[in-house]
Parts: structure tokens; sequence; C-alpha cells
């Protein structure tokens, strides 16, 4: 069944009109799919469970998503099912199906919330999704016991009964209670009001900064530098071979090129950086510290 061609009423009509799938006929199909990848199966097995997925998509309405929307990701999930159940483990594949319909929806929903991401972790999922029926229920308890709960002792009964950090909740509860607003708003009515984006802190490097960034680097070169003279040009060679190219060569291509041993050139490169190290601490108090 083609999803992106029909509207929700299409698709629920079609999907009711579907044939019943019984045991056998469920585990020959899904056993056509995984050993023969036979689309024909595939397509009768998908299309008999479409009223399922319509069904499940239908209880997340009150999200605010569009229902075609909801049916395609219940779609989705139902073939990701299809594709990943194994008829061997003795288990009814509407039964396997309802995870994955399931799952693919709730990321859909949680994706199209809200900008700002809402939750990835399951523990973030199961309180987005539950928060506010167990809020309602507790709520309701408390007022059939003649007590009053306060905001903190409401967030860690939710806490407790969903089994998340109180903290979650808190994140959870302010980003269910707002909205997404645009920076470019005026923080007034007024005509001239400033922008919000005007209030952020500008977290780029300063101009001073850039300056004294700048500096700190070219004298480090230079440093550097005159380190490097202080070696002969054996040791000079191996440190820029080893150190100074973006693919550093090897201890041993380089002995192959000299006609040392990879000891050897190991012994050069240490004695090498020994003189720089002694040339460098020479020039700065502040580079000596650093390499202390």
């Amino acid at each position: 069944m083609a999803l992106d061609a029909f509207n929700d009423q299409t698709l629920s009509r079609r999907a009711m009109k579907a044939e019943l799938l019984d045991a056998e006929t469920e585990l020959k199909l899904a056993y056509a799919w995984r050993d023969e990848r036979d689309e024909a199966a595939l397509h009768r097995l998908i299309t008999a469970y479409m009223r399922l997925a319509i069904s499940m998509a239908s209880k997340f309405k009150r999200y605010g998503a569009p229902m075609n929307d909801l049916i395609q990701e219940a779609g989705l999930g139902l073939m990701k099912a299809a594709d990943k159940f194994d008829p061997d483990r003795g288990v009814r594949f509407s039964t396997y199906a309802v995870w994955w319909i399931k799952a693919s929806i709730q990321d859909y929903v949680m994706r199209n919330w809200s900008m700002v991401r809402t939750g990835s972790t399951s523990s973030q999922k199961s309180l987005f999704f539950n928060m506010r029926r167990v809020q309602a229920r507790l709520e309701r308890e408390a007022a059939a016991a003649g007590e009053t709960l306060d905001k903190h002792q409401l967030r860690q009964m939710i806490a407790t009964e969903v089994g998340v950090p109180l903290h979650d909740v808190e994140m959870m509860e302010g980003r269910l209670s707002g909205s997404d607003y645009s920076l470019n708003a005026t923080q007034s009515t007024e005509d001239e009001g400033r922008e919000w984006i005007d209030a952020l802190e500008d977290d780029s490097a300063q101009a001073a900064e850039t300056v004294e960034e700048r500096h700190d680097n070219d004298q480090l070169r230079e440093w550097l530098l005159f380190a490097m003279q202080q070696l002969n040009d054996r040791e000079r060679f191996i440190v820029r071979e080893r150190k100074l190219r973006d693919d550093g060569r090897t201890l041993e291509s380089l002995g192959n090129e000299l006609g040392l041993s990879k000891e050897r050139v190991r012994q050069l490169e240490a004695a090498a950086f020994a003189k720089m190290r002694k040339s460098l601490e020479a020039q700065s108090q502040e580079v000596h510290a650093f390499l202390l």
C-alpha cells in the first residue's frame, strides 16, 4: 500500500477492507518474506495489519500532529516490524508489530513537538507520554483523600511513579508548558522594541582576544623556529617528517631512507626533542612552566 498516495480517510477505508489473516497464513507470509524476500507476501502482510497501525496512530492525535503524518509513521513502524520479524519465535506478528509501530509514532511526535529536542532516552520518552496522565491521577487520588499536594510533592511523586530523576520531571514540565518563540520577536509591544536575539551573549572571539591569540601564536612560532635551528640537518629532517607532516612517517620508513635502524631513529628523535625543549625553556618562563 503506497502510504503517500492517499489521505488518512482513504487509507482508513482501504485498511478496513483488507483481509484478516489467520495464524497459519500469517506465518506462511512471514516465512516467504524472510526466506525468499517475496515482496508480494510482504505487501499482503503489511496491508492486512494497516488497520492496527491506523488504530494506534489515532491515539496520538492529541499531540497536535496531522493524522496523515501519524499514519505514515505508523506504516513505517509496521514495515520495520515486518523486516525484523522472526516467525520461528512463535509470536504473532501483530503482537510483535505493536512495539515497532508505537516506537515509530512516538519518535515522530517527539521530533515535531518542539524545535528544542524534548528527550531522547527511554526514561524521557516515558515521561513525555505519561507525565500528564500520571499527574492527573495523583491529583485525583489526593483530592479524594482530602489532601493538597504542592508542586514539589507532586513532581517528586511523578518521578517515583514513572521511575525518572526529579530534575527530568522539572525539565519536562517546563518544556511541555511552554511554546517555541522566535528570537526575532520584540521584547515589548513598542515598534522600536529590541528583539530577543539582541539580548543573547555573543560567544564569538572578541577583537582583543583575537589580537592576543594571534600575537601568542606568532611568538610561539618564532620560538619553535629558533629551537629547530639548534638541530643538525638529520635531526631537523626527522622532526619534520615525524611531527610536522599531516601524515607523520614511521620510524621504520625513516630508518630505511637514512640507512639506520628503527631504534637509532628513535634515539635521534628523542635527542632532537631534548635539544628543542632546552631551547624553548630558555626562551620564556611561561614555556618552561608549560613543559614541566
